[in-house]
């Protein structure tokens, strides 16, 4: 069994990320990201914070709004003058948003060539075609982690218990993308223990402090991903039961230290990406 270093990896990316800013920094781009913090959940503001942190740590400028009481028309505002900057390379908009604002059409507004979390419907349907470029980070920095490890996934039984925009879905056209045959599960699902049980690479990301991948659930030698944190008597959990589970998994990842990091540093990634292509300049 091998637990898989989410931070390791995450270090080995944002090493390359330094180096692509340096570059960029040499041709007159300071590459910037726009973060947008509209609600008031404190772990949404966790979130903002650490990445605003981690871009300074590689050298990514930040701008942060903190728009509060926005109406849809004035977030739609905000979101089109940052669009309209040419110093502004990528936009991040902390979701989830508040209950008033439509997140679809928010987030649509972003220009595809700024969307470092690959949320447009431009970069969705990119992705479905297998010519994205600026990806959703958590599902990139997870097929990330697979390649580090060498873990192939073509051929394999892939089941993904998630089906949001964030996670299962995009997720789910990498790994076709990839040629793996992939199941998509989630709430209304039905035989779900034993669908798992028949899983080469298992993702998990509900994260509703109630759902639980025990032992008896996995299949052997199965690589495991565990997307989700949930907080258990002041600790940081997933959804697996990691004590368990990495008895029977050949690859685990822990939380935290597994996807955690990676979801961040892809960002980075993406944002100098952003940068690079809005300026025409190959890194």
């Amino acid at each position: 069994m091998i637990i898989i270093d989410g931070k390791l990896v995450a270090n080995h990316v944002k090493e390359d990320v330094k180096i692509a800013v340096k570059k960029l920094k040499e041709k007159g781009v300071e590459p910037c990201l726009a973060t947008v913090l509209a609600s008031d959940d404190p772990a949404s503001a966790t979130y903002v914070k650490m990445k605003r942190n981690a871009c300074r740590e590689v050298g990514i400028k930040t701008i942060d709004h903190e728009p509060k009481n926005y109406t849809n028309e004035q977030m739609i505002e905000l979101i089109t003058m940052l669009n309209a900057d040419p110093k502004v390379h990528g936009i991040l908009i902390q979701l989830p948003l508040p209950k008033n604002m439509n997140e679809f059409i928010i987030t649509g507004t972003i220009a595809p060539n700024k969307d470092v979390d690959g949320l447009t419907p431009f970069n969705a349907g990119m992705l479905e075609y297998d010519q994205g470029m600026l990806k959703p980070c958590t599902p990139a920095g997870i097929m990330e982690l697979l390649r580090y490890y060498n873990i192939d996934v073509k051929g394999k039984d892939v089941l993904i218990i998630n089906r949001s925009m964030l996670v299962g879905k995009p997720l789910a056209m990498m790994m076709l993308n990839n040629d793996a045959t992939v199941t998509i599960c989630h709430s209304k699902t039905k035989g779900l223990e034993e669908k798992c049980r028949g899983a080469d690479i298992l993702v998990t990301a509900v994260g509703n402090n109630i759902f639980r991948v025990r032992k008896d659930m996995v299949k052997d030698n199965a690589v495991v991903i565990d997307v989700a944190i949930n907080r258990v008597d002041g600790k940081l959990v997933g959804d697996v039961i990691f004590d368990e589970v990495k008895e029977k998994a050949a690859y685990i990842t822990p939380v935290p230290g597994g996807v955690g990091p990676m979801t961040v540093a892809m960002l980075l990634k993406n944002t100098v990406l952003a940068a690079s292509l809005n300026n025409g300049i190959e890194i």
